[in-house]
């Protein structure tokens, strides 16, 4: 039986191609603060056509948000915090007909951090004091989305609640994101390589 089940399992697997609309979230973020990024990789699922299977993922994925200031050393304007890693889904897949649900953790590896400074008449400016090793580098939640899936592919809506800080503690990160964590909304199209 068991040799029966695992040559049924079949895999599917392919590109990945797609946008985060990504926030922190703390007590007072609101949607002004949203940041879009890209989301690229490849997916596999393994597991029946119709049926229970596991999926996971290798993606290159951009988050952060922007954080407004008013103060009267600084004047008015907003960080950006433009945040890169390098995450893995690995969540259980439920497939009925086209409709494929999953849920499951995911992990992160941030590989690239960097912050800047829009004040109100729109001037840009690099904070050279903020990079990668003021962030902490590991960032792991919980995934949940669906596909539909067509003949080549899939389109996938996906929600991703971080649970780990952002900034670390003690930091200038940690104080200016309030310790927030990472929230992003995923809209993706999967193309089938098999």
């Amino acid at each position: 039986m068991l040799l029966l089940g695992v040559s049924a399992a079949k895999a599917q697997g392919g590109l990945i191609i797609g946008a985060n609309m990504s926030n922190l979230y703390i007590d007072n973020v609101d949607d002004e603060n949203s940041k879009i990024g890209i989301n690229v990789g490849l997916y596999n699922r393994w597991g029946a056509p119709a049926g229970v299977g596991i999926r996971h993922e290798l993606l290159y994925s951009q988050k952060g948000a922007a954080a407004t200031y008013d103060n009267f050393l600084q004047g008015s304007g907003h960080y950006r915090f433009n945040l890169n890693y390098i995450k893995m889904p690995v969540m259980l897949s439920v497939k009925a007909g086209p409709l494929d649900i999953h849920a499951g953790p995911y992990f992160g590896l941030l590989v690239g951090a960097n912050v800047k400074d829009v004040d109100s008449d729109g001037n840009i400016n690099q904070i050279a004091e903020l990079d990668r090793d003021d962030f902490n580098t590991v960032d792991y939640g919980a995934a949940l989305g669906f596909s539909l899936g067509f003949t080549g592919g899939h389109i996938d809506l996906r929600y991703n609640y971080g649970m780990r800080e952002i900034g670390k503690d003690g930091s200038f990160a940690g104080q200016a994101t309030e310790n927030a964590k990472n929230s992003a909304l995923t809209l993706s199209l999967g193309l089938g390589l098999n």
